[in-house]
């Protein structure tokens, strides 16, 4: 089986072993919850952000999410084999030099997009 490089257009559903620093994401997520009667209820949420760091290997890795909820940055991490996890949308890819872009956090720095988006099809 062949790896090839194919050309994307936005937004784009894309699996775990493609994500990438510097990539937003929409992480669809089903999320349970009781009411007071005590029914059980589920839901998917919606979870938009930057991804900042890709760590781990294997079945450990995990990605790092920031996204700004009021004028507060709210990061999350999500294990990428998260089984409550149904779809990964790529909305846009910013152009990084690192793995680990927490400067982001501090710094006014803008990010320069990137136009065409070619990923490997896994």
């Amino acid at each position: 089986m062949s790896s090839s490089i194919t050309p994307m257009k936005l937004p784009a559903d894309i699996k775990p072993e493609q994500i990438k620093t510097g990539m937003t994401l929409r992480i669809h997520q089903k999320i349970k919850e009781t009411d007071v009667n005590g029914k059980e209820k589920e839901r998917i949420q919606v979870y938009e952000g930057l991804v900042m760091n890709i760590g781990g290997k294997g079945i450990s890795k995990t990605m790092t999410v920031r996204k700004m909820s009021g004028g507060f940055g709210v990061e999350k991490i999500f294990p990428l084999t998260l089984p409550s996890i149904t779809r990964i949308e790529l909305v846009k890819m910013v152009k990084t030099r690192r793995k680990n872009i927490s400067f982001i956090r501090h710094s006014k720095k803008r990010l320069h997009e990137v136009k065409d988006i070619k990923l490997k099809v896994v």
